[in-house]
């Protein structure tokens, strides 16, 4: 049996760096949506995180995936884990706030410990694990609100596309288990967000036309933080912190992000949040907790 992992100093400081940089991440994509478009916001990031990761790729002198199944799956991952997300959650940020979007991000680790319970035998879905799911369940129900499920409106809308895309957050996880697993994390990384990159620059075309670079210096600053630091640094913190604390203790990133979210979505957009918002977050921290602590045991 493999030794349980443990959180060291080193790695609980990482994983609050991680939720810090993701949590403003929210924040930063929100900004550069009052200047460009959705799908627009959408290629810069994903295009600018692939440069980089490449960069980091050649650097390393690490193998290139040459086998046509290997960019297939890249091609399913950049869809299930960015260009369907991406898009989805940026969209829904026109309409609600900031600290809202990212309390429903949370349930990416929800739905990913459902999905993992269907797809593989070896994560079984456990008596405290299932009370852990129901408590995220009920979590976003109370921070949704009861009226949003009876009218129907954009704000309603705004928040069924960000639970959709943490469904396919989840979907991404599994499929990323079965096909990319043998493969070094930042070439699977750059892979993926050339799959989403190649997907979603004709869209972005078709919808936004081609885009302006001429813009303010806040938006490319905004731009700059969310791909270069919340997408592909990220990305290799991500790694780096699994690697030191294993996937049940990376889940705790979960419960950083929506706090960094809050605040900063408070001082820089001047948001605030009903106080089912906070009711609802706290009964899901309950519920990831002890998705946490039922991973640690099995």
């Amino acid at each position: 049996m493999a030794a349980q992992k443990h959180l060291s100093p080193n790695a609980w400081v990482e994983l609050l760096l991680l939720g810090m940089i993701w949590g403003a991440s929210f924040v930063s994509i929100r900004i550069a949506l009052d200047t460009i478009p959705v799908m627009t916001s959408v290629l810069h990031r994903v295009f600018w995180a692939m440069l980089v990761l490449w960069l980091i790729v050649f650097a390393r002198r690490l193998v290139i995936p040459r086998s046509p199944r290997v960019w297939a799956a890249f091609l399913v991952m950049g869809l299930l884990n960015n260009a369907i997300p991406f898009s989805l959650m940026a969209w829904g940020q026109l309409y609600i706030e900031v600290g809202l979007t990212s309390i429903l991000n949370a349930m990416t680790a929800i739905f990913g410990v459902v999905t993992a319970a269907i797809f593989f035998k070896d994560e079984r879905l456990t008596r405290s694990r299932a009370i852990g799911v129901a408590l995220g369940f009920l979590g976003v129900v109370i921070a949704i609100g009861l009226r949003n499920f009876v009218s129907f409106d954009l704000q309603s809308m705004a928040q069924l596309a960000i639970i959709i895309g943490t469904i396919s957050y989840a979907l991404a996880g599994a499929w990323a288990r079965v096909t990319l697993s043998d493969l070094p994390p930042v070439v699977a990384a750059a892979g993926m967000l050339t799959g989403s990159t190649v997907l979603i620059l004709p869209l972005t075309l078709i919808v936004d036309g081609v885009p302006s670079l001429d813009l303010p210096l806040i938006t490319w600053s905004a731009i700059g933080y969310y791909a270069l630091i919340a997408t592909a640094g990220a990305y290799l913190l991500y790694y780096r912190v699994l690697k030191m604390a294993g996937a049940g203790n990376l889940l705790l990133v979960t419960l950083i992000i929506p706090p960094v979210s809050i605040v900063l979505g408070a001082v820089l957009r001047d948001e605030t949040l009903p106080l089912q918002a906070y009711l609802g977050f706290a009964i899901l921290a309950i519920g990831l907790l002890i998705l946490n602590r039922s991973g640690a045991r099995d």
